[in-house]
């Protein structure tokens, strides 16, 4: 089993550096089960760019549910990370139907309809990558709390918003909308825009809104009086603060996404880490 684990910490390393990086300031014992869950959630973001086309990712994603229903014994224990996955969620009795609710939610990222409104996509974060950050901290405290399910799901709103402005260029190449359309259409912006890579000043302003949500998320995070040991679940957010600022300046192409030195962002989480409760997230 500890050689699933140690496939998992390769992959996080690979695929999620920051949550590697945030891993290493939880207990021993721990790491192991928080690789394992965000090894699962690296592979179930990379479906679409495994699959490419629908069909496959469907049935990637269905694989995965049944794996964590209980439905592929067999194929999991010969799946490092489902392996772990599983082992995790025993060890820790996490609740499997947050995992069902993340992969239900990605659902959307096969495809390419638009997401409709701001209530979509508050809906989608909760249902991705909030359940990411509460299950981390359940596997860190053992004593999960309404308080602690409410810090995720701010850490998920600014994790998604991020993601979104990350992969802009991206989305915009394969005409996948993630923007909202009701906040597009409130400053007049155009879905077309965005797929010809036009930083129009009506799109500019769309992304401005967006960042300013994606910083108030995270300081609600800052703010919180989480247990300490749940701290490590939440270190991965350490660079966003900066990242997000350098989308400020006026020369600013949000079709050429910024880019953060590893050693800056090790700093940012190592500082975050040494900070007092999550107040090191937000500054």
């Amino acid at each position: 089993m500890e050689d699933h684990f140690e496939y998992c910490a390769a992959l996080v390393r690979e695929a999620d550096r920051d949550r590697y990086l945030a891993t290493l300031f939880a207990p021993a014992d721990e790491r192991g089960a928080l690789f394992a869950l965000y090894a699962f959630n690296a592979e179930i973001l990379r479906v679409r760019a495994l699959a490419r086309e629908p069909m496959p990712a469907e049935i990637r994603l269905q694989w995965w549910r049944d794996v964590i229903l209980g439905e592929r014994a067999g194929e999991a224990a010969a799946n490092p990370v489902a392996a772990g996955l599983l082992a995790t969620l025993s060890r820790h009795k996490l609740p499997a139907q947050d995992l069902i609710g993340l992969i239900e939610a990605r659902r959307f990222d096969i495809y390419d309809e638009p997401m409709a409104s701001v209530a979509e996509l508050r809906t989608y974060a909760e249902r991705s990558a909030a359940p990411i950050f509460d299950l981390a901290a359940r596997i860190l405290t053992r004593d999960p709390t309404s308080e602690s399910r409410g810090i995720a799901a701010e850490a998920g709103h600014a994790q998604t918003i991020a993601e979104m402005l990350s992969l802009l260029p991206q989305h915009a190449a394969r005409r996948q909308l993630y923007i909202p359309l009701d906040i597009l259409r409130h400053d007049q912006a155009r879905a077309d825009d965005i797929f010809a890579m036009q930083a129009t000043p009506e799109l500019r302003a769309v992304l401005a809104e967006l960042r300013f949500h994606a910083r108030r998320h995270l300081t609600q995070v800052a703010r919180s009086e989480l247990p300490e040991k749940t701290k490590p679940a939440f270190l991965s957010l350490a660079p966003l603060w900066q990242w997000l600022l350098d989308m400020e300046r006026p020369d600013y192409d949000p079709f050429r996404r910024p880019q953060a030195a590893l050693w800056r962002r090790q700093w940012r989480i190592w500082r975050a880490a040494k900070s007092r409760g999550l107040t090191g997230l937000a500054r």
